[in-house]
């Protein structure tokens, strides 16, 4: 079951609306690939004034406002998923060039070398941040853990 505050979305995902731009094929293609992995799915729209927990986080999403505790924000440097025009130019590029494959930055880097050696990044918004958001954190068998805020239980964190 897939509860969700966005109308268009929903609507496409049910076929009742078909897609308008190429970005939202390309995120309903990938979305479609998934069903295959579950045993069924169904879509629903949730109004949201009936969602207020959901509403809040998308409005501190929005605004640049002080993101409060407990509260995890990954800021997404790129759209997580290709275009069709942008898949075939990547396709041509593979077929004239063997390219070289870069490892992708780990969001959980900063906060290892932080707890480990007190390393910070030089920009000192971000160092305020990462101080802040680092306290949610610990290293247990050099795997980085978050601290849940109540009940005191220890989530592994993944890339």
């Amino acid at each position: 079951m897939v509860y969700m505050d966005s109308t268009l979305v929903i609507n496409q995902l049910n076929k009742d609306w078909s897609c308008s731009s190429e970005k939202m094929n390309a995120y309903y293609a990938e979305i479609r690939k998934l069903e295959g992995k579950f045993y069924g799915i169904e879509y629903h729209h949730v109004v949201r004034d009936q969602n207020q927990l959901a509403n809040h986080l998308s409005m501190l999403g929005s605004s640049h406002t002080v993101i409060p505790p407990g509260v995890f924000i990954q800021d997404l440097q790129a759209p997580s998923i290709k275009e069709d025009k942008e898949v075939e130019e990547v396709l041509l590029a593979e077929q004239l060039v063997l390219a070289v494959l870069l490892p992708v930055a780990d969001w959980r880097e900063q906060f290892i070398k932080y707890l480990i050696s007190a390393e910070v990044p030089a920009d000192k918004t971000k160092t305020e941040r990462l101080v802040h958001q680092s306290k949610l954190y610990m290293l247990v068998d050099d795997s980085l853990m978050r601290k849940s805020a109540k009940e005191g239980i220890l989530q592994k964190c993944i890339t």
